[in-house]
């Protein structure tokens, strides 16, 4: 491998003129511009991106609101990006001591990439680096973003995602460094086609999903699987700020590029819902409601990414104290906003066991929204068993055997507090007798955030 030994040795731009202007003014300009058209309206900071690495005038404005969403406090980047032009395996190092951009220069984080050597067995290789673009058209938008950053650029060739895995796991405790997954999603399908795969894509990076991922569904997999794989074992989320493919700009729809941008977040995604979106939700439903009552098609304007991930919800209806209707998913099937308009309409309009709300009764409706988990199956010996797991005001439960199913949230607890009142409830809810059990007895177990 080559190492590059001399001092202050700078690394010239490869592919300013090309992925990106090497005019300055100009530059500026079009950050600026990204900067005004932000699609990133999150108050959260992450300390973890994916970002989009074609040219800039394709995915610069994607890539921006993914790297503006970065935690301002930071001093270092470790930037993982996919080599395009030279094979080898695992992954590598610069050994420049800067790189430079019309911006300037901005500096490498020596004492980590020792460290990467040193401890993590990284090798150097300057050459692998020389024509790539998958991490210095990241440079512009960072050194607007974040003055006197520095970064630590990793190559990645055929590589074990565990590894990315086992670097962000041993600099995660230092809160001043930050992590910069490159990676472009399909390649050259037709625009409706690649739609599709990057919906996909989607779904698997926001549920954490590493088993099913294939190469080809982004060039930079490793690094996303790597990040999905530490998110699994904390128990974060990555949280969607925007999907789209080349044809938004070029409007070429015959051969397209995607493009994502996910920022993580140090929690799941329905705590994510309820503390910055709890007022939205509620207003979006109220607005459903209101225009199923005249009779007009209700569309959400102005909806943050993070709607537009699948997601399964609850809507429940009370009239002075008294429910009035209550519909909803057990399972995500469809995108979350759309969830959350079907179940709030149908809670009002097309509950069997309610009259349609009028417009008389609409200014005293009181709404909450149960944003659900994914159902987990659960192991158990016998109906004592599963008794002993259920945990009273947590859990969710499902129940199925053969043509009979019900399930109650958790909100049920405040009614019926006692575990064997709770199940033989649901039993009966079921179609069942209260001493039901059988071989064939299946429960599953979710959770709530509970918003009204």
């Amino acid at each position: 491998m080559y190492y590059n030994t001399s001092m202050n040795k700078i690394k010239s731009p490869s592919v300013a003129g090309s992925f990106y202007t090497a005019n300055k003014d100009e530059l500026e300009k079009q950050l600026e511009y990204f900067k005004g058209s932000s699609i990133n309206q999150y108050e959260y900071k992450s300390r973890a991106v994916i970002v989009p690495h074609a040219g800039l005038v394709y995915s610069g404005e994607l890539a921006y609101s993914g790297l503006q969403s970065l935690d301002k406090g930071l001093k270092t980047l470790i930037i993982f990006a996919p080599s395009h032009h030279v094979a080898f395996d695992g992954l590598v190092l610069s050994s420049y001591d800067a790189w430079e951009t019309p911006f300037g220069k901005i500096k490498i984080d020596k004492d980590i990439n020792n460290e990467l050597n040193k401890n993590f067995r990284v090798e150097y290789n300057d050459e692998a680096f020389e024509t790539e673009h998958s991490i210095e058209v990241q440079l512009p938008a960072i050194q607007t973003l974040y003055k006197d950053i520095k970064i630590v650029p990793i190559l990645v060739g055929r590589a074990k995602y565990e590894d990315i895995t086992g670097i962000i796991n041993n600099y995660w405790s230092n809160k001043n460094v930050g992590f910069v997954i490159s990676s472009d999603l399909s390649h050259f399908y037709k625009c409706e086609e690649a739609e599709k795969i990057d919906s996909v894509t989607a779904q698997m990076i926001e549920s954490n999903e590493i088993h099913n991922f294939q190469q080809g569904q982004a060039c930079g997999y490793y690094g996303i699987l790597g990040l999905l794989n530490f998110a699994e074992k904390e128990g974060f989320s990555l949280i969607r700020i925007g999907l789209r493919n080349s044809s938004f700009v070029t409007g070429d729809k015959s051969n397209v590029v995607g493009y994502g941008t996910w920022m993580l977040y140090e929690g799941n995604r329905n705590e994510f819902l309820k503390k910055y979106y709890s007022d939205k939700i509620l207003e979006i439903c109220k607005n459903a409601i209101f225009a199923g009552l005249e009779h007009i098609h209700y569309k959400a304007e102005n909806i943050p990414a993070v709607f537009y991930e699948s997601g399964a919800c609850f809507v429940t209806l009370e009239e002075e104290g008294n429910l009035r209707g209550c519909i909803g998913s057990i399972i995500a099937h469809r995108i979350f906003i759309d969830d959350l308009i079907h179940n709030a309409q149908n809670a009002a309009f097309s509950d069997p066991r309610f009259n349609p709300v009028c417009r008389v009764e609409y200014k005293d409706l009181s709404i909450a929204v149960s944003i659900l988990s994914m159902p987990v199956e659960m192991t158990f010996e016998d109906e004592d068993d599963l008794l002993s797991q259920l945990v009273p005001n947590k859990d969710g439960l499902i129940i199925n055997d053969g043509e009979y199913q019900a399930v109650y949230l958790p909100s049920v607890w405040e009614q019926l507090p006692d575990k064997k009142d709770f199940l033989n409830s649901l039993k009966v809810k079921a179609g069942l007798p209260k001493n039901h059990f059988s071989k064939t007895f299946v429960a599953y177990r979710f959770y709530c955030e509970y918003i009204k």
